[in-house]
């Protein structure tokens, strides 16, 4: 374990994100979803958006980008469906209330589709789909996002990493649940390997000649320029299908703009309204009521049996095992309850800044 690397209590860490956006002025309700949230993604392993994350919220709610008192419009609504404005308020909240809704229409109707416009970046994918398998359903989310793709033989960013995110239960200790960017890396990764100064893998970043980029620090800057772009998946060009990652993005885009009449591409980079920047994004959450085809046992027992039998398949020589999606955070989550989340030396910092400004003097972390 390198030495500057420390290791706290998930709950510890859960209470101190809660109390964070408490003392931001964030309700007591919605600070515990934000906080919910982003240990969920500590805890699977998915380190780009869970603590790492939360000074960035901090950042953009004392800068007033966000919202924070929750205003969930139904703009219209239908038996199965709903269109949601989430007037810039925090995307954890608005996105938790969104699959909510979506889950009652389901558990009803056996179908609900909810999409959602103003609202700003709310974490994991997953999270929200994992609300929905928890309910014996299957659970579709993606989102938009600030651009980062570019299209097959661009070099300008102009779709975000864009998410598409669908998770099923089966009848294993836990369920299959893809939640991964439509880019080969996504942001998130990028500003964790600059954090720790670890080179980028090749062939996932190109600048604005279409030239290779490995550096995460000068990747980040010259995103800010627009003049990086992280490649959809399938790479650059069409030689590997990258036009499969480009369209695939362009799926999302359309599921959380056109059905909401929402920002999309460029003007995700932020707007400014009544002199005050806004980094808006949509969201699109579908809940199926697996009861509503067939008896959630038989589903469930089917899906375990493709699972075991995809990783039951022969593998190449020299690896281990073959994983189903959703294995790996399962088994990141088991280990990380009993040691704890990883804290970097770069972390550290920004976790005494933030305690040290709003006084949360009754943490006691051993790197204050």
């Amino acid at each position: 374990m390198p030495e500057d690397i420390v290791y706290i209590d998930a709950n510890t860490l859960e209470n101190f994100m809660r109390d964070v956006f408490k003392g931001l002025g964030v309700s007591k309700e919605d600070a515990s979803i934000i906080a919910n949230v982003l240990i969920t993604s500590d805890l699977r392993g998915i380190e780009s958006h869970g603590i790492q994350r939360c000074k960035m919220y901090y950042d953009r709610i004392k800068e007033g980008i966000y919202e924070i008192k929750t205003k969930f419009d139904i703009i219209k609504e239908g038996p199965t469906t709903a269109l949601i404005d989430g007037n810039c308020s925090l995307g954890h909240v608005i996105a938790y209330r969104a699959m909510k809704m979506a889950i009652e229409k389901a558990k009803k109707y056996g179908i609900g589709a909810i999409a959602v416009r103003n609202s700003t970046h709310f974490g994991i994918a997953g999270y929200y789909s994992l609300m929905a398998i928890n309910e014996g359903m299957i659970g579709l989310v993606v989102t938009n996002a600030r651009p980062s793709i570019p299209p097959t033989f661009g070099c300008e960013p102009m779709l975000g990493t864009n998410p598409l995110t669908v998770g099923a239960p089966t009848d294993e200790s836990f369920p299959f649940l893809l939640d991964g960017a439509t880019s080969i890396i996504q942001r998130g990764k990028v500003e964790v390997n600059a954090r720790i100064n670890k080179p980028l893998p090749e062939n996932t970043v190109i600048n604005e000649k279409g030239e290779i980029m490995i550096d995460p620090n000068k990747v980040l800057e010259k995103m800010l320029e627009r003049k990086a772009s992280l490649l959809p998946l399938g790479g650059k060009g069409e030689e590997t299908a990258g036009y499969k990652g480009y369209g695939y993005a362009t799926v999302v885009e359309l599921l959380s703009a056109a059905l909401q009449e929402g920002i999309y591409l460029r003007d995700t980079l932020g707007i400014v309204e009544n002199d005050q920047k806004r980094l808006k994004v949509g969201h699109f959450f579908l809940a199926i009521n697996i009861d509503n085809f067939i008896g959630i046992q038989s589903f469930k027992m089917t899906a375990g049996n493709i699972m075991r039998d995809l990783r039951s398949s022969k593998k190449i020589p020299g690896e281990e095992r073959i994983y189903t999606a959703g294995e790996k955070e399962y088994l990141a989550e088991t280990k990380r309850n009993k040691i704890g989340i990883p804290i970097n030396k770069s972390l550290q910092k920004d976790i005494i800044e933030m305690q040290k400004e709003i006084g949360l003097d009754k943490y006691r972390f051993p790197f204050s």
